[in-house]
C-alpha cells in the first residue's frame, strides 16, 4: 500500500465478505481482521489480491522491520534516478548553462528516469487499472507520462529541438513564453517521490521501533542445568520447570523463579525502571532482563507466548494495529480523494484549453494537479503518531490497549482508585515501633520478637519477622519452647528470656498506651512485645501506602483529574488512606458490584471515568469504566479487563500516561491540520497555473515527511522530572506514608 486510498480500498473489499470486519494500517502495512469460521484466511488473502495488492497471513506477531534486500533496491533506484535527474534539473533551471543541444542530452537522461526509474508507479497504476482502482501511484504515473509526452512533442514537432533553443526558468507555468519542455518535471517527480518514500519508510519504521526493541530482548538459546550437567538448548526447546543458568551480562532466557544466587536485574527496557532490581532465591526473574550482577540459577515458570515479554509485545502490536476515530474519517476522505483529483485534473485541462490558453500551459496545470495531490499525509497523520506514542508508552512501562484507549485517556476527568494493592502495597508491613522508657529499647525488642515470630505462619508474624531481619548482618537468634495460642499470639525462649508477642494489654501506660491509641485511630493492628513478663514495646502493623502514592494522586489532581477512593475495606483504614492523600470523596465497604455501580453513577453524572485496580474484585469496575487501568503486579483478571496496563507498580505512570495521551492528541491534530491545509492550498495553486510540477512534487513528498517527522517527536517525549511533578511533599507527612 502506498496511500490512504489503498487503505480504504482494502478495508472496503474485505468488508464485503459476510461477517468480516477489518482494520487496515498504512503505517504498519498490516490488516487486523475479525472473521467467522466460514471465511478462511486464504479467502481473505484472495480478496486482497483481487483488489490489486499482495498479502500473506502473519503467523504470530509482525517481525521487526530490518534493512532487507528490497530496501537496498530502493536505495539503488533512488541513487540511479538522482544520477540521471540532477543534470536535467541543473540545465533546465540555470539558463546560462544551456549549451547547443542541451535539451537532447536532457531528453536522453530523462527517458530512463521517467520509464525505468518511475516504473514502480507505472506498474502499480497498470495493476490498479486491471482492478478498476486509482491510487496515489496513478496520479504520479500520469503526471510523469504527461510531462515526458509533452516534452517529446515539443522537441519533435513544437520547435524546441533546434540547436539554438534556450529555455528561461520560472516556477509559475502561466508566465512561460514560447515552447517549453517539461523534462525537469518528468525527472523531478519520480526523484522527489522515490526519495520521499524512502525517507518516509525509514521514519515510519522508527516510529514503530518499540516492537523491534522488544524483539531484541529475546535470546536464541538457554544454558540448562540438569542431571547431565550444563548444556545449551535452543530457546524453543526450553520447558516450564527446567532450570537454566544466567551469567553476569546475559539476558534472562524466559520468565522464572530464582533458585540460587543473588544479583541485580536491569529491567529498564521492559518496565521502564531505571534502577536495577535486587533478586535472590525465591524472587521473580523476568525474561529479557539483563543480569547485572552475580550468577543465577532460574527455574522456568513460563515460556514462549506465555511470558511477560511476549504479552507486552502482543499488546503493543494490538495497539499499533488499532485505528483512531480521526483516522477512520481521514481514510474515508482519502477513499474518494484520488478519483476526485483525476476529475479535477481533467476539468483543469479542459478549462484552460477552452479559455484559449496554450496547450503546454493547460497540460502543465493538469500535471501539477496530478502531482501535488497527495493523500499520503492523511493516511499517515494518525497511525504514525499512535505508533510513536504506544512505543514510547511501552518504554515507560505503560501498555496502551489501542487507539480508543489512548483517546479515552486524553479526556478522563475522574479517576476511581482501589485501595488495597493499588494505593497500598497489599502486604502487611511494620508501620511503627514504640518502646517503653528505660526498657531494652526498640532494636532489642525487635530482635527478640522477630526471633519468636520467625516460626509463625500468621501474616502479622511474618511481617514482624521480616522487618526485624531487614538490614541485619547477623541472623536472628534461635528460639526454644515455641508455642502459639490461637487468637492470643506466640511465645518462646530467646537468649534465656521468656518472650511473648500478642494482643496488647488494657493496662499499658505511657508511650505504649499512646502508640496503641494512635494505631487505633489509623485503623492499624498492634501487637505487644513482652520480655520476662514486662511489656517492652508495641509494634504497629498494617498495609502501608506505596511510597509514591501521594505525589501520584497530587499529580493527577493538578492535571485536572478528580480522585475518588473506593475500597472493600473497613471505613477506618479507608478514611486513613484518604486523609493522607487529601481525597475528599471516599467509598468504603464496596463490594465488586458496588465499585462497578459507583463507576456507573459517576458516568451518569457526565464524568469521564478511569478506574485503577489490581485484583479480581476490580475486574467488573475496570470493564464498566470509560478507561480501565490495571497494575502490572495485579491479577490476570484485572489485566484482561483493563484498557491500559502498568508494567510496574508505579502510580506516577498513570499521570505520565495522561500527559503522553494529551501530547499525542496535539500531535495528531497538528498532523491532520497540515494534511488538510496542504491540499486546500496547493490544489487551487496548481489548478490556476501558479505551481509548476517540479515544486509540486517536492511539496507532495515534503508533506508526508513533515507528518512523519512530527510524529517522531513523540519517541523522545519525556515526562516531567520527579522534582517538577511532585509539587513537594505533603505538609506534615513523612516519607513512605503509612496507613
Amino acid at each position: 500500500m502506498t496511500c490512504a486510498a489503498c487503505v480504504s480500498r482494502v478495508e472496503k473489499r474485505l468488508a464485503r465478505l459476510e461477517g468480516v470486519r477489518a482494520t487496515v494500517n498504512l503505517a504498519t502495512n498490516t490488516a487486523r481482521v475479525s472473521h467467522p469460521g466460514s471465511v478462511t484466511p486464504e479467502e481473505l488473502v484472495g480478496v486482497v489480491e483481487a483488489a490489486g495488492y499482495g498479502a500473506s497471513v502473519l503467523r504470530g506477531e509482525p517481525e521487526p522491520a530490518a534493512d532487507s534486500g528490497a530496501g537496498r533496491d530502493e536505495v539503488s533506484r533512488v541513487a540511479l534516478v538522482a544520477a540521471g535527474a540532477l543534470p536535467v534539473l541543473a540545465l533546465s533551471m540555470v539558463p546560462p548553462w544551456q549549451f547547443a543541444g542541451w535539451q537532447w542530452l536532457c531528453f536522453v537522461l530523462a527517458v530512463p528516469v521517467a520509464t525505468w526509474g518511475a516504473w514502480p508507479f507505472h506498474a502499480r497504476m497498470l495493476r490498479g487499472l486491471r482492478h478498476a482502482t486509482a491510487t496515489m501511484d496513478t496520479l504520479v504515473s500520469l503526471g510523469v507520462a504527461a510531462s515526458l509526452g509533452w516534452s517529446t512533442y515539443a522537441l519533435l514537432w513544437g520547435g524546441a529541438g533546434g540547436g539554438d533553443y534556450r529555455m528561461p526558468f520560472t516556477l509559475m507555468p502561466m508566465l512561460h513564453e514560447g515552447t517549453h519542455v517539461y523534462l525537469e518535471g518528468a525527472v523531478s517527480v519520480p526523484l522527489a517521490v522515490l526519495a520521499g518514500r524512502l525517507l518516509e519508510g525509514r521514519a515510519r519504521r522508527a516510529t514503530g521501533s518499540a516492537l523491534t526493541a522488544l524483539a531484541g530482548l529475546t535470546v536464541a538459546e538457554a544454558t540448562v542445568r540438569d542431571e547431565a550437567g550444563e548444556h545449551t538448548v535452543p530457546l524453543q526447546q526450553l520447558r516450564v520447570g527446567q532450570e537454566f543458568v544466567v551469567r553476569p551480562g546475559e539476558r534472562v532466557a524466559t520468565d522464572g523463579t530464582v533458585v540460587e544466587g543473588v544479583s541485580a536485574l536491569d529491567l529498564s527496557l521492559i518496565t521502564g525502571e531505571s534502577e536495577p532490581v535486587e533478586v535472590g532465591a525465591g524472587a521473580e526473574a523476568v525474561g529479557g532482563a539483563v543480569n547485572a550482577g552475580g550468577l543465577l540459577l532460574v527455574r522456568a515458570t513460563a515460556v514462549g507466548a506465555d511470558t511477560r515479554l511476549a504479552r507486552i509485545a502482543r499488546m503493543v502490536a494490538d495497539a499499533q494495529a488499532d485505528k483512531a476515530r480521526a483516522q477512520r474519517l481521514a481514510d474515508a476522505v482519502a477513499g474518494v480523494f484520488v478519483p476526485a483529483v483525476l476529475a479535477v485534473a481533467v476539468a483543469v485541462l479542459g478549462f484552460w484549453l477552452g479559455a484559449g490558453a496554450d496547450a503546454q500551459a493547460a497540460v502543465t496545470a493538469c500535471v501539477a494537479v496530478l502531482v501535488v495531490a497527495c493523500p499520503c499525509a492523511l493516511g499517515l497523520a494518525t497511525p504514525t503518531a499512535l505508533l510513536a506514542a504506544t512505543g514510547r508508552g511501552a518504554r515507560m512501562g505503560v501498555l496502551v490497549g489501542g487507539a480508543r484507549a489512548l483517546e479515552s485517556l486524553q479526556n478522563i476527568d475522574t479517576v476511581v482508585l482501589d485501595k488495597t494493592g493499588t494505593l497500598t502495597t497489599g502486604r502487611m508491613t511494620v508501620a511503627g515501633v514504640s518502646a517503653r522508657a528505660g526498657g531494652i529499647g526498640v532494636q532489642e525488642a525487635l530482635r527478640l520478637a522477630g526471633a519468636v515470630e520467625h516460626g509463625s505462619e500468621h501474616p502479622l508474624g511474618r511481617a514482624l519477622s521480616a522487618y526485624a531481619r531487614a538490614g541485619r548482618d547477623t541472623p536472628l537468634p534461635p528460639v526454644t519452647g515455641f508455642h502459639a495460642t490461637p487468637g492470643s499470639g506466640v511465645a518462646g525462649v530467646v537468649d534465656g528470656h521468656r518472650v511473648a508477642v500478642g494482643t496488647p494489654e488494657p493496662r499499658l501506660t505511657g508511650a505504649l498506651a499512646e502508640a496503641v491509641a494512635s494505631a487505633e485511630r489509623a485503623a492499624r493492628t498492634c501487637v505487644q512485645v513482652t520480655v520476662d513478663g514486662t511489656p517492652e514495646a508495641v509494634v504497629e502493623i498494617g498495609d502501608v501506602l506505596r511510597p509514591d502514592a501521594y505525589r501520584a494522586v497530587d499529580h493527577l489532581r493538578r492535571l485536572g483529574v478528580h480522585p475518588v477512593l473506593a475500597s472493600g475495606d473497613r471505613p477506618g483504614p479507608v478514611r486513613a488512606v484518604a486523609e493522607h492523600l487529601d481525597i475528599s470523596r471516599v467509598h468504603a465497604g464496596c463490594s465488586p458490584d458496588g465499585k462497578a455501580e459507583l463507576v456507573a453513577r459517576l458516568r451518569a453524572e457526565g464524568r469521564r471515568v478511569a478506574f485503577i485496580g489490581d485484583g479480581v474484585n476490580d475486574a467488573a469496575a475496570l470493564a464498566r469504566a470509560d478507561l480501565g487501568i490495571a497494575l502490572g503486579d495485579g491479577t490476570a483478571a484485572a489485566a484482561a479487563a483493563a484498557d491500559i496496563t502498568l508494567v510496574r507498580a508505579d502510580l506516577h505512570a498513570v499521570a505520565d500516561a495522561v500527559r503522553l495521551a494529551r501530547r499525542t492528541r496535539g500531535t495528531i491534530r497538528a498532523n491532520l491540520t497540515w494534511a488538510f491545509a496542504y491540499n486546500a492550498v496547493t490544489l487551487p495553486l496548481a489548478a490556476t497555473g501558479w505551481l509548476d510540477p517540479m515544486p509540486a512534487a517536492v511539496a507532495m513528498s515534503a508533506s508526508s515527511l513533515l507528518v512523519v517527522g512530527n510524529s517522531l517527536r513523540l519517541r523522545s517525549w519525556n515526562p516531567a522530572p520527579p522534582a517538577a511533578r511532585s509539587g513537594g511533599r505533603r505538609p506534615g507527612a513523612a516519607g513512605g506514608h503509612r496507613a
